[in-house]
């Protein structure tokens, strides 16, 4: 179980460490609907983490190796093809860098978070924490550590707990915030999204390509 914990914690932390979705967070709380379509974003985003790194554990589950002392050779080709498809897109974020001088491009959808629903806001954190390339991979390497290391159910469940807890973490902290004291958080949130808007491809880059290096690491180990 420790080694299990261990193996999912950078996969967490690289779902948690994703400037859209915290950029997104922060401009539904700069909205005139903050608190409703932030809240609904939360639980969007957490249901997403939930249902993705869950459905992988499950499939996972079903590889022929059970023996935690043995080689896992399908394990570890879906781990080596993973962790090349993240290092792929590292690659993809460091030639998306602006230039110097350059404002970045940041997707059209965020223009229409100021007229955002609840509903609305919950759907898109549902599908940038599930179905989002980036996320989906992390989310799937998790799943597949935890659904072939032969754990019993209820040490997969608290698991999948830890690295939902560590993955929501960084897009529930300004909501959590917010509400609790939302005038003094505007300045610091707007702050925050301007540094994350500048640096994003540059954050993402180096993040997946060391967990992508990390993920291919482990596949190898597996054989």
């Amino acid at each position: 179980m420790p080694q299990v914990i261990g193996a999912i914690l950078p996969l967490a932390i690289g779902v948690a460490i994703s400037p859209i979705p915290i950029i997104a967070a922060i401009l539904m709380l700069l909205s005139p609907r903050a608190r409703s379509t932030g809240v609904g974003f939360l639980l969007g985003w957490l249901v997403g983490v939930i249902v993705a790194v869950t459905v992988f554990t499950l499939l996972a589950a079903v590889l022929p190796e059970n023996d935690p002392d043995a080689s896992k050779p399908i394990a570890g080709t879906i781990q080596l093809i993973l962790g090349i498809l993240l290092l792929l897109l590292a690659v993809r974020q460091w030639r998306s860098r602006p230039k110097h001088g350059e404002e970045p491009a940041l997707p059209k959808w965020m223009s229409a978070i100021d007229s955002m629903t609840t509903g609305r806001g919950l759907l898109l954190g549902f599908v940038l924490a599930a179905v989002n390339p980036k996320n989906l991979l992390l989310a799937a390497s998790a799943g597949i550590v935890i659904g072939s290391a032969g754990l019993s159910v209820g040490s997969e469940i608290l698991a999948i707990a830890v690295f939902t807890v560590i993955a929501v973490i960084s897009v529930a902290a300004p909501v959590i915030a917010y509400l609790v004291a939302a005038d003094r958080m505007r300045g610091p949130l707007d702050a925050l999204r301007g540094w994350l808007v500048h640096n994003n491809a540059t954050v993402m880059a180096v993040l997946l390509l060391v967990i992508g290096v990390s993920v291919i690491g482990k596949g190898i180990g597996s054989f």
